[in-house]
């Protein structure tokens, strides 16, 4: 196989300075959408971790979510807990708070630390899988030491 493109090996080396061992793979197919993702995977779509970026509407402070591909962010629920209303930031701003394109969203390796919190369905998997910098290239990993490795916060994202 030939070398990983350089977004997914900073994806990696990230990993790596976090403590998690993961191996980051380059897909034949896009797993651009969890859809893609779960059959390029061979998983439930619910397996899929979607890096979603949002911004406080107020503070304008980014945070990350990591949802499980079979779940919808309910903002409302979501702003209750945060203490403020989200907004979704365009694709530039996305681009220039994590480096990365969406489609290739990690949840680890951003340019800007980010406040991350993770769907509580995930944690309930052994395994998920979740992009690593393009639209081609993933690495699976237990939920829990994804989790403690980045300092997400468990959170019901459905509520």
């Amino acid at each position: 196989m030939s070398e990983l493109p350089k977004s997914a090996r900073l994806v990696s080396e990230a990993a790596a300075r976090a403590g998690l061992n993961v191996t980051v793979m380059e897909m034949p197919a896009s797993t651009r959408t969890a859809e893609d993702a779960a059959s390029a995977c061979g998983c439930t779509v619910a397996q899929i971790v979607k890096s979603l970026v949002f911004r406080g509407k107020t503070s304008k402070k980014p945070y990350l979510f990591l949802v499980s591909g079979a779940n919808r962010v309910n903002e409302k629920g979501v702003a209750k807990h945060l203490g403020e209303a989200l907004t979704r930031p365009d694709a530039d701003d996305v681009r220039a708070l994590t480096g990365f394109a969406i489609g290739g969203i990690p949840p680890l390796g951003h340019a800007t630390p980010l406040q991350t919190f993770i769907d509580t369905d995930l944690l309930g998997f052994n395994v998920v899988w979740a992009a690593a910098g393009t639209p081609k290239c993933v690495f699976s990993c237990d939920p829990n030491a994804l989790a403690d490795a980045i300092g997400a916060t468990p959170v019901d994202v459905k509520g």
